[in-house]
């Protein structure tokens, strides 16, 4: 059934290494996970009797933020779930992972299923919650499979079920196949997906911790922070503080893409310098220098190379520098690449994947796509400059969800950093780069 799923790159995490680690592509069964020390952690609490709020503020210590764009405090987050709610309460993993330049979840899922399961299972003990799904983007077949597998081992083994371990702890966890749309990465869209319904993002408040999946109490975490819970688990949370930086604790997995020798997964420490991240995945394709860089996913601003070789790889070091970590899709350009192209492209992309619920998206981010591609195919005026902005300004923060700023925030990014590409493409007609592939 999975005889088609690649191989895993062996060089793709870095010493410190916390869900990456020692895989091979071969040794994702329940049985290679436990040779790793796998369902040790869940084996912990449940033997100890840990109390689940003591679980929580482990978390909480470890500094662990959520690796799906937010980067929002995951310990925090968990303790927005109403621990005296006697009715259903539930657990979600967003495993949609639809943004442009980002493919870490999938390899988590393909390569380490086992570690998603139980950090989930660890998070539904913290929580008092006994039922949970991962929601897994459409496109990823193979994926989805491969994780039904675990989860039947899972059953069979006892780490899923009534009275795991022989505890009093009971927790059933199923997979659910997405439908293959980008708005069902938001959380919201997601649970109305999840229930069946088209994946339309609700208004906020309510939050899902008081209002999500049906109604009732939900937490939802990214693939990647479920897969970090049982090394905190394990080691403590402040020895997974002590990998990252404060504030950014642990560390991330980063998809490197574009113009560099050895694209793929690379997890290193939260605060690692970009030029280190840079040189692992092999440095720039064929010596061209870099041009620019968007750190976090196509949804994030664009810095110039001049100051991602200044930055590190955490949270608030990209933040102080412009941009967002966001997913960790780190997206490489060569100084051949022609940014009023790369934004064309970019625009396309979210003016297709919008739903249409709120006007200043639906309108909004096809006004941004077709004055851009004018300015690409050489129709561009230059009052377009400024009403690209205007209209970008004009979209932020002012939609359901963040698929408007997804949108914006390139767009502006562009403008700022390479304004001079869009005159010339005005000017001229034409790009000021040759023509690379």
């Amino acid at each position: 059934m999975n005889a088609s799923l690649p191989p895993f790159a062996g060089d793709i995490y870095g010493p410190d290494a916390v869900i990456l680690k020692g895989l091979t592509g071969l040794n994702w069964r329940l049985r290679d996970y436990e040779a790793r020390g796998g369902y040790e952690a869940l084996k912990k609490i449940l033997y100890e009797n840990i109390a689940p709020e003591l679980v929580v503020a482990e978390v909480k210590k470890s500094a662990l933020r959520g690796r799906g764009g937010a980067g929002f405090p995951t310990g925090l987050k968990w303790s927005f779930m109403p621990r005296q709610y006697s009715g259903p309460k539930y657990l979600v993993c967003n495993s949609d992972e639809g943004e442009p330049g980002t493919f870490k979840d999938r390899d988590i899922l393909r390569y380490n299923p086992h570690i998603v399961i139980e950090g989930m299972a660890i998070a539904a003990y913290a929580m008092g919650i006994n039922l949970g799904y991962n929601y897994i983007h459409g496109e990823i077949w193979d994926v989805y499979e491969r994780f039904e597998e675990a989860l039947h081992e899972a059953r069979v083994a006892g780490y899923l079920g009534e009275k795991i371990l022989g505890s009093s702890f009971s927790f059933q966890l199923h997979a659910h196949h997405g439908y293959g749309a980008y708005i069902c990465g938001e959380e919201t869209g997601l649970l109305e997906s999840l229930e069946g319904k088209k994946g339309l993002p609700r208004f906020k408040p309510p939050f899902p911790a008081s209002f999500g999946l049906y109604g009732k109490p939900t937490t939802i975490n990214n693939t990647e922070t479920f897969a970090a819970v049982p090394w905190i688990i394990l080691n403590g949370g402040e020895a997974f503080l002590s990998l990252g930086r404060p504030n950014n604790g642990g560390t991330k997995i980063f998809s490197v893409s574009g113009d560099v020798t050895r694209p793929g997964n690379y997890e290193v420490r939260l605060g690692t310098p970009f030029a280190k991240l840079l040189e692992m995945a092999g440095g720039m394709r064929d010596g061209i220098a870099l041009k620019a860089c968007i750190p976090g996913g196509s949804s994030m601003p664009v810095l110039p190379a001049e100051i991602m070789l200044q930055t590190d790889m955490d949270y608030d070091s990209i933040a102080k520098a412009g941009s967002m970590l966001g997913s960790g899709a780190v997206i490489v350009m060569n100084e051949t690449r022609c940014m009023v192209r790369c934004l064309r492209r970019l625009s396309y992309f979210y003016f297709e994947e919008s739903c249409g619920q709120c006007t200043p998206c639906r309108e909004g981010t096809g006004w941004l796509y077709r004055m851009v591609d004018r300015i690409e195919h050489g129709r561009g005026r230059m009052e377009d400059i400024a009403k690209l902005d205007n209209v970008a300004e004009n979209i932020q923060g002012r939609t359901i969800c963040a698929l408007g700023d997804a949108a914006a925030m390139p767009v502006r990014a562009f403008i700022k950093h390479y304004r001079d590409e869009f005159v010339h493409h005005i000017e001229h007609g034409c790009c000021t780069v040759p023509d690379y592939v």
